[in-house]
């Protein structure tokens, strides 16, 4: 049994102007230890699947489907069963480390708060396991630095903190909502090394999730690739960038710069992401996509496996897109 089961997932967010699906049948296995990346452009719904596992959805959102942690089933839980799952069992760094601590609290406040509230923990103790946290995720000085407040912190030393944060219950699951997104490229390799690092370390499994391909690359064994919120394409990390077989999979490699190659201008897709808002009856990538075919417009191919772990939605065949 996975240790988490996602299964024909669905987000709607309700709206004056009317109903927002962000979320499209969503189906996913994520196994201890192991690293599952999943891609898509800014509004491609990756964010809003992680948030709904949680019960981390606005006010408006709205959840269906099923989602099993070890075998029970979470989504829509009540607090009182989610609040002993979150941060817990289930960590999240979240996308913005300049606005995602409390300004107005010093570090160790919210590091030993995690600490009090889910291991039942006295001060000393949780100031003593919040010190080793930083030291692990490679904090300088951290017993001096701990009591700082995040404005005295650098972005990349501040997304250490906050991975630090929801490393402190040791979580089976650890999820980074697009974890090196603020920060410049040379910071992101060191962040994406550490986590590896920490994974490795606390044998826990890793959901990335990231629009980015290129900063996967290596990293994760399994990708997922949303688009529209709905799976265009699933498998191994490595099968899907050496031999990606769906058309916006292509399209998201052949955009990310390349040493290898000397380009006058960087390939791009064509094109805007769809409207969520409207009704989106057959591929939500058909208008941008270069093999599209008539019955795109109406008909949206289902998920099939045409490869050992691997599955696309796709109307035209592999052998075609060659």
């Amino acid at each position: 049994m996975a240790l988490l089961e996602v299964r024909n997932l669905e987000v709607r967010f309700t709206a004056q102007g009317g109903d927002v699906t962000a979320v499209r049948g969503v189906d996913f296995d994520l196994d201890r230890g192991e690293t599952l990346a999943i891609v898509g452009e800014s509004g491609s719904g990756k964010s809003q699947t992680v948030f709904a596992l949680l019960g981390l959805l606005a006010r408006n959102g709205i959840a269906s489907g099923s989602v099993r942690f070890e075998g029970r089933e979470i989504l829509n839980a009540p607090a009182k069963v989610l609040n002993p799952i979150r941060s817990n069992r289930i960590g999240i760094v979240f996308q913005d480390p300049m606005t995602s601590l409390n300004p107005y609290m010093r570090v160790s406040e919210q590091l030993e708060e995690v600490l009090v509230f889910h291991k039942g923990m006295s001060k000393r103790e949780a100031r003593a396991e919040s010190l080793r946290m930083l030291d692990a995720v490679q904090i300088p000085d951290a017993r001096n630095r701990i009591t700082l407040y995040p404005h005295e912190f650098s972005g990349g030393m501040r997304q250490r903190v906050m991975i630090a944060m929801a490393l402190l219950c040791r979580p089976d699951i650890l999820i980074g909502d697009e974890p090196t997104t603020a920060l410049d490229v040379t910071v992101q390799a060191q962040i994406m090394r550490l986590l590896a690092e920490l994974q490795r370390d606390f044998g826990m499994a890793l959901i990335l999730i990231t629009h980015d391909l290129g900063v996967v690359a290596g990293a994760a064994e399994r990708v997922m690739v949303l688009y529209g919120g709905q799976v265009m394409e699933q498998g191994p990390a490595g099968d899907i960038f050496a031999t990606p077989s769906h058309p916006y999979t292509r399209g998201l490699l052949r955009s990310i710069p390349r040493l290898d190659r000397q380009e006058e201008r960087l390939p791009s897709i064509a094109g805007n992401p769809p409207n969520m808002a409207k009704t989106i009856k057959g591929c939500p990538f058909q208008p941008r996509c270069d093999y599209a075919l008539d019955r795109c417009r109406d008909h949206l191919a289902p998920l099939v496996s045409f490869a050992p772990g691997r599955a696309r939605a796709c109307n035209k065949s592999v052998e075609e897109l060659a």
